[in-house]
């Protein structure tokens, strides 16, 4: 029973950690847009990418779908939109654990 206490503390207290680094995670204002169509990467098909610091990274954790339809007059495929992201560039892509896509201004 002690070992079985001990175990649900510690898985407790890791969780609790876990949400205190999501929750402290810092967010930016980045351009989204489809990797292929707006900001000229290489790949087949459509994919969501944002270019941080004048440099395009394809994004996992969510995908263009996930934010409307691509091809729409506001979509991704048809134009650059203002996101707010957080996560972190691993090698050549962009792992999002946020990504808030942000009204368009006229």
């Amino acid at each position: 029973m002690k070992n079985f206490i001990l175990i649900l503390f510690l898985f407790t207290a890791l969780l609790s950690n876990a949400q205190d680094k999501k929750q402290t995670e810092k967010t930016k204002i980045v351009e989204a847009s489809c990797g292929q169509c707006k900001f000229g990467m290489k790949a087949s098909g459509c994919d969501l990418a944002v270019r941080i610091d004048g440099k395009a990274y394809f994004v996992e954790g969510t995908k263009l779908d996930d934010h409307g339809d691509a091809h729409a007059h506001d979509g991704f495929c048809s134009t650059i939109r203002k996101a707010e992201i957080a996560g972190e560039i691993v090698g050549d892509r962009f792992k999002a654990t946020s990504f808030k896509l942000l009204p368009t201004t006229k």
